[in-house]
């Protein structure tokens, strides 16, 4: 599978919500878009990245700049965890991989000495018309919305 690069067409997706509606990446053109891959909802570093989107959410949508995340959790899980959180954005459910396999967010991982496949987290912004603005391979989660706002030039 080809990496996607900066300039590439972003792929489409068809992906279920919290609510069990379907969204599109063809939904959110004519925004900015922050397209973010997580690996499990309510755990300590998921929860702090949602949460730092949370936190600066106003800026985002001020600025005409729309936030999804996608993991492969259920979407009766991202429906509890946008609830306990208050995240005010999408949490879409990529239970079969697809999206996350497109996008290069599924793949080998190391904890412990252990492999195993996972989610990978990683970010990409994705311009007005679904193009491939910017991509963070290894988010740290730490300062991770705030490094997204300046490169929109914002803060």
């Amino acid at each position: 599978m080809k990496t996607l690069q900066i300039n590439d067409p972003a792929p489409d997706f068809r992906l279920k919500g919290p609510e069990g509606q379907e969204h599109r990446l063809e939904d959110f053109r004519g925004k900015f878009l922050v397209l973010y891959f997580y690996p499990k909802d309510d755990t300590p570093g998921c929860t702090k990245e949602a949460c730092s989107f949370r936190d600066d959410y106003r800026d985002y949508t001020e600025n005409g700049i729309a936030i999804v995340g996608i993991s492969a959790d259920s979407p009766e899980s991202h429906r509890r965890f946008a609830k306990k959180h208050d995240l005010p954005f999408i949490l879409l459910s990529d239970p079969e991989k697809e999206t996350l396999e497109a996008y290069g967010a599924w793949g080998e991982k190391s904890m412990y000495g252990k492999r195993y496949m996972g989610v990978i987290r990683k970010t990409f912004l994705i311009d007005k018309n679904g193009r491939i603005l910017k991509i963070y391979p290894k988010v740290r989660v730490e300062g991770h919305s705030e490094d997204i706002l300046k490169s929109f030039g914002i803060k």
